[in-house]
Formats: structure tokens, C-alpha cells, sequence
């Protein structure tokens, strides 16, 4: 079974995105992978189709409904044991330890947040799984759904080339990735270094190894700190 991406959104035409070209289009016109969309707004009652509230409470901005978004997501989920997730700022950030686990599975429902938010009642309720890309706002889920989307479908197996790169990059291994390098030999009076064009894959694999740990000490010494934790 190919993994499928099941997204409620109020903008489905803001999909496949990125995601119909390159790898993740391949691997989709082989059928590697399937996404199909659901109008969030189809599941309104009323004549106006109307998603969203004013919040309980006051404050600005508007909220959307429960009644509304909790059929939505009954529709997609029906009989279906899939992730549930609501990309979200106040969400647990995007890991890729959890990029793998989802990628293991049989694919995902992703929920896409607009407005101020999605009432709490319908989170409990269809026990949604909060995922924030970083802390920042955007204008809606859509983009952070294009991805962890990305981030899962590259790692499906067949869809790189050479599975083993996966293995060698950012985060993979608690560190941040060495420096890459490539012909020309010099480049503005700037040489690859020795080592990379030794031959002695020891030697290589130790400065990369090194470099690795240099850079995530300058950059992310967060993940360092969790590496030692472990």
C-alpha cells in the first residue's frame, strides 16, 4: 500500500504545490505516494457555507467552527486509523524522528488551520495532533502541511535515488551536516580541503565527523545538549 495524504484545507487548489515536480511528482505519477484534498467548506450547513465564528470571549480575528471541521474530519477519517494533525505555532516542532515515524506508516490526515485558530472542543474531540515548522505565524497551514509533506514523502523508500543519502544528513544523527564540496578544484582562490581529495576515507569520515560537531556547537548547541541527555 502507497503512502496517502488526506488534507483539509479552505485552499485545496493550493495543492500538490511543490510536491507535483521533481522527486515527490515522480514518485507520484508511480505510485508511490497519493494526496487528495477535502474542502473544509463543503461541510457547512448553512446557505452562506459559512467556517468560522467570532471567539468566545472576545478578541480579534475569527475562529473556526467545531460543528463544521469535526464532520470534515469524520468524512476523511472514516474507518481509517491515519495520523491526525493540525499544523499549528503552538504545536511540538517538527522533529525528524517523528518525520520517520509518520513516513513508516500508512500516511497522514493533515488539518490546515486559518483564521485565529480551530476551537479547542474539535482538537480533544478528534484527538488532533499539534505540528508547529518553527516559531513563526504564518497565514494559514497550508504551506506547513507542503512541508512535513516534503520531509516525509523524500524518505519513502524508492523515492531518492540512493536511499543511504537520507542517512547522511542534517538531524540524522543529532548533529548538523559537514561542509559539502566539488569541482572546481579552486574557486576564487578558495581550495577544497586536502583531506576531501586524500583518499583516506578514514581521514575524511573523522573531518567529517569533526566538522559536524564544530558547526552544530556554533549553530544548534540545543541538539548537542539532547545528544547528551540520551
Amino acid at each position: 500500500m502507497s503512502f496517502r495524504a488526506t488534507i483539509l484545507t479552505l485552499y485545496p487548489e493550493m495543492f500538490p504545490g511543490h510536491l507535483g515536480t521533481s522527486l515527490a511528482g515522480k514518485a507520484m505519477e508511480r505510485g508511490q505516494w497519493a494526496l487528495d484534498t477535502v474542502q473544509i467548506r463543503d461541510f457547512a450547513t448553512d446557505r452562506h457555507r459559512t467556517v468560522d465564528d467570532t471567539p468566545a470571549g472576545g478578541g480579534a480575528g475569527m475562529v473556526l467552527k467545531p460543528d463544521v471541521l469535526a464532520r470534515a474530519i469524520d468524512h476523511a477519517s472514516e474507518n481509517d486509523s491515519r495520523p491526525r494533525l493540525l499544523m499549528s505555532p503552538r504545536g511540538a516542532p517538527l522533529t525528524q524522528k517523528r518525520v520517520r515515524e509518520l513516513a513508516s506508516g500508512d500516511g497522514v490526515i493533515i488539518v490546515c488551520g486559518r483564521f485565529e485558530g480551530v476551537d479547542q472542543r474539535v482538537i480533544d474531540g478528534r484527538d488532533l495532533e499539534e505540528v508547529s515548522i518553527g516559531d513563526y505565524i504564518l497565514s494559514g497551514g497550508e504551506p506547513a502541511a507542503l512541508i512535513l509533506l516534503d520531509a516525509i514523502v523524500r524518505i519513502l523508500p524508492g523515492v531518492m535515488g540512493n536511499d543511504l543519502s537520507g542517512l547522511h544528513e542534517s538531524f540524522e544523527g543529532g548533529l548538523l551536516e559537514h561542509p559539502h564540496y566539488t569541482r572546481p578544484q579552486i574557486w576564487e582562490d578558495r581550495e577544497i580541503p586536502a583531506v576531501l581529495t586524500s583518499g583516506n576515507h578514514a581521514a575524511i569520515t573523522k573531518w567529517q565527523r569533526e566538522q559536524a560537531e564544530e558547526l552544530t556547537r556554533q549553530r544548534r548547541p540545543d541538539l548537542l545538549e539532547e545528544k547528551a541527555r540520551k
